[in-house]
């Protein structure tokens, strides 16, 4: 990770350890890390702007609020696939998409409120592409504690 100093290491790593669930917790951290509240914030927003870092914030258990996750993939014809993405990333319920070396080479999270939502979700990209939205829901969950030393 070439353009990060000792201090935006330290942030990155203090992070995603333990960011507290306060009112302002990028104060708490910056306390911990003995600099300034502003001086994380900017160099956070650095890293965002740099593509240092792309997505700063929390993973929800959704199954414990009511909610669903489910893994899908699609088979989208190359001369489509730009267009496809363009469909399927503007749902909401779409939490990341990724392009795959594959037959099924789009591969995308749907994220929804209750299970009942991901059917709808998926047929609504089904009614929007006209292509098939493989489903491939969680058998059974692993913590892995996911963490990237800056």
């Amino acid at each position: 990770m070439s353009g990060l100093d000792d201090l935006d290491r330290a942030i990155l790593n203090a992070a995603q350890e333990d960011l507290p669930l306060t009112h302002r917790p990028f104060a708490a951290l910056a306390g911990r890390l003995g600099i300034g509240e502003a001086e994380v914030l900017a160099r956070l927003h650095r890293m965002k702007q740099a593509g240092i870092i792309t997505r700063f914030g929390p993973f929800f258990d959704a199954a414990a609020m009511g909610g669903a996750f489910c893994l899908c993939a699609m088979a989208v014809p190359r001369a489509d696939f730009e267009t496809v993405l363009t469909k399927v990333n503007a749902m909401p319920e779409v939490a990341h998409n990724y392009e795959r070396a594959h037959r099924l080479n789009m591969w995308f999270v749907l994220a929804t409120e209750t299970p009942e939502g991901i059917e709808a979700a998926a047929e609504a990209i089904e009614r929007e592409t006209g292509l098939t939205v493989h489903r491939f829901p969680k058998l059974q969950e692993f913590y892995i504690g996911f963490r990237v030393a800056a």
